[in-house]
């Protein structure tokens, strides 16, 4: 348990960090988004506002993810699970996290299948007017993804040390 203990304490210190920072991304997003309003009205529209403030908001949504899951700011159905002891909210929690791990495994392999796609046919582009490379929103979302997967590894581990009745 003490390399468990180790594995929380090295997660829950990165997605800390990382979402901390990412937090402030809604701010570039409103700026990009400001941007297109004011160009839209005063300018000739810019072609690029749209897909920089969708591709912001996926890595702001992505890269916060994981602290989302550490600070446990999910939604949940409190109906039941709010009266039970924390014995029995930690095995709930433990067998679903099973459920999000194996989910998580299967979007981070699908995502770095196509990310590989992407690099490997000279730069997959969006079709869209502007037409920006993909590569990078997509290497971004396998980051946010594996970053998920291991908070929720670490969220598993949490809940065996609360059902083993010792302190995390």
């Amino acid at each position: 348990m003490r390399a468990a203990r180790g594995f929380i304490a090295i997660v829950d210190r990165i997605n800390r960090l990382i979402g901390r920072v990412v937090m402030y991304g809604i701010f570039a997003m409103m700026g990009v988004l400001l941007w297109s309003s004011i160009s839209k009205t005063f300018f000739v529209p810019s072609l690029w506002t749209l897909e920089i403030a969708q591709f912001a908001m996926v890595a702001y949504y992505i890269l916060g993810g994981p602290y989302s899951i550490q600070l446990g700011s999910n939604v949940r159905m409190d109906l039941l699970y709010g009266t039970w002891s924390n014995r029995r909210k930690a095995w709930t929690d433990a067998i679903t996290v099973l459920f999000l791990i194996f989910y998580l495994g299967v979007l981070l392999w699908g995502g770095i299948d196509s990310t590989i796609y992407a690099f490997k046919y000279g730069g997959e582009r969006s079709p869209t007017a502007w037409r920006p490379y993909l590569w990078p929103i997509k290497v971004i979302m396998c980051v946010g993804i594996f970053l998920m997967l291991l908070q929720s590894v670490s969220e598993l581990f949490k809940d065996i040390l609360r059902i083993r009745g010792e302190q995390i």
